[in-house]
């Protein structure tokens, strides 16, 4: 006999050109809530301006299933939108966000939901044990991030997870009160606090289809965590600044000691003044490059346009 879980679920589905797995997201978690008992459950997926056949076989699906709504965006406005859209449309008592590319497995979630009930755990996160089908490019580069963004981020932020993970109504509803428009999902809820545990699991290949992240949208990821999340990056300028301010006065100390015990070694136009000019230009330029895109970040707040438009919601 199937478990009995007293609550409501949502099920928060970001996808963008999904046509080729689309179909078989909807029947492995379709048949993942059917495998155990709930109040009732909704499976929200976000077409992110999807340019093929996603919406249209969204739409057959949500026909034949009360279950399946639909949030369709006027275009692609990106990952993290798409998940914010669906965290402020659920109705549950719980959410659980996965991608449509099944590299995290929905025959997951009563494990999920059993450690929220069991620990009274507000959020219960995925952390990958193993990831496959991925190169050594990939899980290197996603190493140094998660490791960086830790180190720079003033909240302890767990490595090895994405945005796959339970949150419960008191981690909902405190979400839907952020303002900020350029959100860093997985950061936010580790700043929100509550409890938080991890649940285990072996991340899996591309069910089928290309990968939404190629290495400019990783780069730009990584640029909203960095530099949105963290003011830590211009305590590094300042750092930086004042090693610039340490190394010049060692050099001038250098040389006026030279001027006085070795004038000999002096030869004008010496390779220390390049040296100099060098670092100095290359500290102040990443200096510059910092504040700018601090800048650029509040600008995009103060411009206070909406994250995201909606064209159009099914079964709502």
């Amino acid at each position: 006999m199937s478990e009995h879980y007293d609550l409501t679920v949502s099920i928060i589905i970001p996808c963008f050109n999904e046509e080729q797995v689309i179909m078989y997201t909807y029947e492995r978690v379709s048949k993942t809530m059917q495998s155990f008992g709930t109040k009732g459950y909704e499976i929200i997926f976000i077409n992110d301006g999807s340019r093929d056949r996603t919406l249209s076989i969204l739409k057959e699906i949500a026909q034949k299933d009360a279950n399946v709504k639909i949030i369709g965006f006027s275009r692609n406005f990106g990952h993290q939108p798409a998940v914010t859209a669906g965290i402020q449309a659920c109705n549950g008592d719980v959410a659980i966000i996965i991608d449509a590319d099944l590299q995290d497995p929905p025959e997951l979630f009563p494990d999920m939901i059993k450690m929220h009930l069991e620990q009274n755990a507000n959020v219960v996160y995925g952390m990958r044990e193993k990831r496959k089908g991925e190169t050594f490019f990939k899980k290197i580069t996603a190493r140094m991030f998660y490791r960086t963004i830790n180190f720079l981020s003033d909240t302890p932020l767990p490595v090895d997870t994405g945005d796959f993970r339970l949150i419960d109504k008191h981690v909902i509803e405190a979400f839907k009160a952020f303002p900020e428009k350029n959100k860093y999902i997985r950061g936010l809820i580790s700043w929100i606090g509550f409890k938080q545990v991890p649940i285990m699991y072996v991340r899996e290949e591309r069910f089928a289809g290309e990968t939404k992240y190629p290495l400019s949208k990783m780069l730009k990821f990584a640029s909203t965590s960095l530099l949105y999340f963290s003011k830590k990056p211009l305590k590094l300028a300042l750092g930086l600044g004042s090693l610039s301010l340490i190394v010049g006065l060692a050099l001038g100390v250098w040389v006026l000691t030279g001027l006085i015990f070795r004038p000999e070694t002096l030869v004008p136009g010496w390779a220390s003044t390049v040296i100099a000019v060098i670092f100095f230009g290359g500290v102040q330029l990443l200096t510059i490059g910092v504040l700018g895109e601090y800048l650029g970040n509040m600008f995009e707040e103060i411009k206070n346009r909406p994250e995201y438009i909606i064209y159009e919601k099914v079964n709502f």
